[in-house]
């Protein structure tokens, strides 16, 4: 079952290991993301954030949905974590059990605009979550668990 889907471009890290793998009562963190796989270093810090009893794997996005649409992630209480809007639109394409996508971090660079605390958005990020939300995709901001809702619809 998948639990949440999360867009963060630091990937994992202690806020979303902890509070978030805690929240929605996690037994394993899918991280779904083409770069990371290019690089162990990067593999191996994900490794060690992992919190104690929670399996973690690591895929390409085409692997990804692979995995997902074959139904071996089915007994697990998943929690998916990408690091783009981009990748979140390519598993939502062809993953059809994901309904709710949550916006914790997108860093800050030229092309983009801010729309809340951490989230900043390109056009194109924007064309692909106003897409989203119009197959019916619950798109939201929250840092942590305990912060309050807020439509990313409403935020655009």
């Amino acid at each position: 079952m998948i639990k949440l889907t999360r867009i963060d471009h630091r990937l994992l890290h202690g806020q979303v290991a902890f509070s978030w793998t805690k929240f929605l009562d996690s037994d394993c963190i899918l991280i779904a993301n083409d770069e990371l796989m290019k690089d162990e270093l990067k593999m191996s810090a994900m490794r060690m954030a992992k919190p104690t009893g929670i399996k973690l794997v690591m895929k390409s996005i085409d692997d990804s949905i692979n995995a997902l649409n074959s139904g071996v992630t089915d007994k697990y209480k998943l929690f998916i974590i990408v690091a783009s809007v981009e990748d979140a639109y390519r598993l939502c394409k062809t993953v059809e059990r994901i309904k709710t996508i949550n916006i914790g971090g997108m860093k800050q660079r030229e092309d983009r605009r801010q729309i809340s605390k951490a989230v900043f958005i390109s056009q194109e990020d924007e064309q692909m979550l106003r897409e989203l939300n119009d197959q019916g995709i619950e798109l939201e901001v929250r840092l942590v668990p305990g912060d309050t809702k807020q439509k990313v619809i409403d935020l655009l």
